[in-house]
Parts: C-alpha cells; sequence; structure tokens
C-alpha cells in the first residue's frame, strides 16, 4: 500500500521546490545570472538603488515579469484541472474538456488571420491587448455554448458536457486548420507559435492582470473543496449531505473558465499542466481537495517554470514553444495514468 503524505509534508514540499524553481530560472537564460548577482539585485530592489547594474535590468524588466507570468499560468492550470477532475470525478479530465483552450485558439486565429480584413477598428480601439482580449472573449464564448448544450431538466449533466466538448474542441480544430490553410507564412508562424504557447510575451501590465485574476479564481476554487469531496461520493448522496450540487457545478466551470481563459489569453495553449500537476498530487497526498487544490497549483506552477526554463536555454538563443515540452512530458504521464487507471475506464 502507498505511504500518503501529510498535508503539511505535501504543501511544504511543494513550496520549496516552488522556490528552488524560481531562483533556477531567475538565473538561466541567454544572460545568466550568478547566485551572488541574484541576492545583489534582489538587495538593489529592497533598497531602491539609483544606478542599476545590467543583470538588475534584465531581472527586472524581463525575466521578473517572465517568472511571475509563468507561476501564475502554472498555479491556474493546476488548480483548474484539479476543479475539473472532481467535478468529472475522472482523474483523466482536463480544462480542455469546456472548451476554453480551443474557443481561445479560434478566436486567436481568426484575429491573426482576418482581423485585417474583417475587424480592422480593433487594433485602433484595443492596441496591443487585441489577441488578448478576443482570445479572452472566444474561450469564454465557447464555454458559454458548451455549458448550455449541457442543460437538461434535472440541472448540468456532466456526461452531455463531455461529449459537447468533445464535438465543439474538434469543430474548433476544424476551423484552426482551414484559417492554417488561409495564412501567409507570416501569419502562420505567429498562429503556430500562438498555438504551442510560450511566456515571451511577459509585460508587467498582462502579469498583473492575469496574476489578479488566477489569485481571485484560486481563493474561490477553494471554497469548493469540501463541496467536491462530498460530490466525489456520488451527486446523490453529496445532494443528501446539504451540497447544492448545480450550484457547485457552475461555480466549479465558471472559476475556471476565468483563470484558464485569462492564463491562455496571455500565454497561448499550455497543455498537460492541468491535467498532470492534480494526478501526481492524488497519488501522495489522497484525494482530499483541501489539500489536492493548493498543492496542484503548487505543483503546475513548478511544472510551468522548469519548462519555460529549458525552452529558454536548451537551443539558446532559439526559444523552443513551451507546449511542446509540456506535451513531451505529459503524454508519457498520460499513458502511464491510462495504465494506471485502465480497470476503471
Amino acid at each position: 500500500m502507498t505511504t500518503r503524505w501529510s498535508a503539511r509534508t505535501v504543501l511544504g514540499t511543494g513550496a520549496a521546490l516552488l522556490a528552488l524553481m524560481l531562483v533556477v530560472a531567475a538565473s538561466s537564460g541567454a544572460y545568466a545570472i550568478s547566485g551572488a548577482q541574484l541576492l545583489g539585485v534582489l538587495r538593489d530592489l529592497w533598497q531602491g538603488t539609483e544606478q542599476p547594474s545590467p543583470e538588475h535590468l534584465v531581472f527586472v524588466n524581463i525575466r521578473l515579469p517572465r517568472l511571475i507570468l509563468g507561476l501564475v499560468a502554472g498555479a491556474g492550470l493546476g488548480m483548474a484541472g484539479t476543479l475539473m477532475q472532481g467535478l468529472f470525478r475522472n482523474p483523466l479530465a482536463d480544462p480542455g474538456l469546456i472548451g476554453i483552450s480551443s474557443g481561445a485558439a479560434l478566436a486567436a486565429g481568426v484575429t491573426i488571420v482576418l482581423g485585417a480584413s474583417f475587424f480592422p477598428h480593433l487594433p485602433r480601439s484595443l492596441g496591443s491587448w487585441t489577441l488578448v482580449t478576443t482570445a479572452f472573449g472566444g474561450g469564454f464564448a465557447v464555454t458559454l455554448l458548451i455549458y448550455s448544450l449541457s442543460q437538461s431538466e434535472g440541472g448540468t449533466r456532466m456526461a452531455l458536457m463531455l461529449l459537447a466538448g468533445i464535438a465543439i474542441n474538434a469543430l474548433a480544430g476544424a476551423g484552426l486548420g482551414f484559417l492554417s490553410v488561409m495564412a501567409s507564412d507570416e501569419q502562420l508562424r505567429s498562429l503556430q507559435f500562438w498555438l504551442l504557447g510560450s511566456l515571451g510575451g511577459a509585460r508587467w501590465s498582462a502579469v498583473l492582470l492575469v496574476g489578479g485574476v488566477v489569485l481571485v479564481a484560486l481563493a474561490a476554487g477553494m471554497t469548493l473543496a469540501r463541496p467536491l469531496n462530498a460530490i466525489a461520493l456520488g451527486e446523490a448522496q453529496a445532494a443528501m449531505l446539504g451540497v447544492d450540487v448545480e450550484r457547485i457545478k457552475r461555480r466549479a466551470i465558471w472559476v475556471t473558465a476565468f483563470a484558464v481563459g485569462a492564463v491562455t489569453a496571455t500565454t497561448g495553449i499550455i497543455g498537460f499542466v492541468g491535467l498532470i500537476a492534480p494526478h501526481w498530487v492524488r497519488l501522495i497526498a489522497g484525494p482530499d481537495h483541501r489539500i489536492v487544490l493548493p498543492a496542484s497549483a503548487l505543483l503546475g506552477a513548478v511544472l510551468v517554470l522548469a519548462a519555460d526554463t529549458v525552452a529558454r536555454t536548451a537551443m539558446a538563443p532559439t526559444e523552443l514553444p513551451l507546449g511542446v515540452l509540456t506535451a513531451a512530458i505529459g503524454v508519457p504521464m498520460f499513458l502511464l495514468m491510462l495504465r494506471h487507471f485502465r480497470g476503471r475506464l
């Protein structure tokens, strides 16, 4: 029998790994920053130096916003994956099932390929936020569509939501394929780079916005821990325990939509983090969502920061797409998960 870790051990280990990964990520890159230099930069930030060093400028203007974006993106994806797995009562569920990523991708593709011809006023109105805004709106709209299709007289049917999600995701994929055929070489490169994910576009305004959305979503997600524990026993049993199952479903879906929508609109699609992180946590800590939710957020942040560090350094100065690395880690783990759970599927 596998020994379960205590909540303190799981959360402490996750926090320690995150702190270590932040130091490694802050030090690594095309412009390397040694440990002593990093301490000097942090001291300068605390004291407010008037003549910053080159490593200070690199860290503050380039690396720090990227680190924070990676942290909040991974935390949001890890938490969202936990909510979806708890809601579907299936460890193989992930946020993509409700169409957030595919909707954001399709909206981003339309903006990149057709925006200049059909929506020329958007750049004038939204400026550099055009792609972020349309991607977030697309993800939210597709989630709303899938949620509407899953409604029946008895409330939200999770099986209907799964089937609707599969169909809409396939339709969005077909739309992206059509846009790829229509795109010019430059548009195709932009579209592919966005679809494979990257933290390279991190800027302070986006980091603060996404960070705020994810922090609110994390707080809202933690309030769902006890109800999700009850729903794990079955919806009928949860209702007998006094849980408003329909309200919890709606809250979990919209918390996930806001968190993943904000992250995906800023970074592009980062796959498998929301699938893998909660599963790893459950293997060592058990199914209690009071532990799994915060621990999955910590592990998701570690995974994204680790993948981004490799993306920036493995083939420097060329940067690998972040989604390629998360898929390289996630696909083997997903296959192992299928093997582990094959008796329950």
